[in-house]
């Protein structure tokens, strides 16, 4: 079978090869195992903090950990079958993709359902998604089809700079409008991606101060992230202040408790106190519970294991890609993941201010878990089919 590239070099899978292919297993193997690992610990964590949210809706722990281990079952199935699908094809749906995840945010925003003063999520037969997850995913593999299509005039002002702005600041502003904090990430995630593609620095250093006044206008709109700013302000310079000692920084102070009291080895599976005074314990501040009860030792495991993960997606998987299309997605994928993953643990710890990020394949929920999925089904595959051109060289 022969693919073509967004730069028109082809690319050929013996199907007849005595190598066993189009198996996950066939795949980085040290990146699923670390994956696999992720997905125990989270339902172990899921377990421990979702008490207090399941008695508020008169159900019991138990059940709901069971609808999470079913969300990850649907995840790890949707990463076996990306596994197998050449990342080619799935770049080419990139910008339907994209567009498809504007009209829905679009959606959201006019009627999604509200959830601590944002609506980020809507509801559809009874299941809940959230559009900013499919608008990352997109947005990142779509600049990278762009800048392998664009590379030749990669540095040009209007044929290049202008339309990919045009993609990422509709896109950013679209999630922003709700979700302040996922848009300043993947803003962060797309100049990256951008410096990665040899885009001129200059063009990057102006998208960035446009980006900046954007953060600040959707910033000056919310009572709730000016606050939320103010807080983490008086959490880390004016940890004295009245106004944080009255409770405005409430979850950041039940965080570090709950670090606090994990110490070295922590308190033990299941026996978490903070989980009764922490916000969303089961999402926002999963990580927080994780130290709590299995200590710096398993806080840092966990850590680790995203490490392992960037380690492997970068220096392994888009190191070694078939082309150039596949460095850049393996990048932007392995970059996304790990990054929402430190987010999530920096919140906890006090060293950036709540943002409402969910730790993947840890925190509980359904559409960040779905795309997470997605993503290292997309690098397994890049990583196999580098492993093929190999095997179909030597023969």
């Amino acid at each position: 079978m022969k693919f073509t590239t967004p730069n028109n070099a082809s690319f050929i899978v013996d199907r007849n090869s005595d190598e066993v292919r189009g198996s996950a297993f066939a795949s980085d193997r040290v990146l699923l195992a670390c994956v696999c690992v992720l997905m125990i610990f989270g339902v172990l964590a899921v377990y421990s903090s979702i008490a207090y949210f399941a008695e508020a809706h008169n159900t019991t722990a138990s059940n709901l950990v069971f609808g999470h281990m079913v969300k990850l079952v649907i995840a790890f199935s949707v990463m076996i079958i990306f596994s197998k699908i050449d990342y080619r094809m799935v770049a080419k749906f990139s910008t339907i993709a994209l567009v498809l995840s504007w009209v829905f945010l679009i959606i959201v925003t006019l009627y999604g359902n509200e959830v601590f003063g944002a609506r980020r999520s809507l509801s559809v037969a009874g299941f809940s998604f959230q559009p900013s997850s499919l608008a990352t995913i997109a947005l990142l593999i779509h600049l990278c089809v762009f800048m392998v299509k664009n590379k030749a005039q990669i540095t040009d002002f209007k044929k290049t700079f202008l339309p990919a702005m045009a993609w990422i600041g509709v896109t950013c502003f679209l999630i922003g409008i709700e979700d302040f904090s996922s848009a300043a990430v993947l803003l962060v995630l797309c100049l990256i991606m951008m410096f990665v593609g040899r885009m001129s620095i200059i063009q990057i250093g102006s998208l960035v101060l446009v980006g900046l006044l954007g953060l600040l206008f959707l910033l000056s709109q919310s009572l709730e992230r000016q606050s939320r700013i103010t807080n983490y302000i008086d959490q880390v310079i004016k940890i004295e202040s009245s106004e944080f000692a009255l409770g405005a920084g409430y979850q950041a102070q039940q965080a570090h408790i709950a670090i606090a009291k994990g110490g070295i080895l922590g308190v033990g599976i299941g026996k978490s106190t903070q989980r009764d005074f922490l916000p969303a314990p089961y999402n926002d501040f999963i990580y927080a519970i994780i130290a709590e009860e299995y200590g710096l030792a398993g806080a840092g495991l966990l850590l680790f294991l995203y490490v392992v993960i960037l380690f492997r997606g970068i220096v392994v998987v888009a190191k070694n890609a078939a082309d150039e299309l596949g460095t850049l997605i393996a990048m932007a994928c392995t970059l996304t993941f790990v990054l929402f993953g430190l987010v999530n643990a920096a919140v906890a710890c006090g060293l950036f201010p709540v943002t409402g990020l969910p730790m993947p394949f840890i925190s509980y929920g359904g559409t960040s878990m779905l795309f997470s999925g997605m993503m290292i089904g997309v690098l397994l595959n890049i990583s196999k089919h580098k492993r093929e051109e190999e095997g179909d060289d030597e023969s």
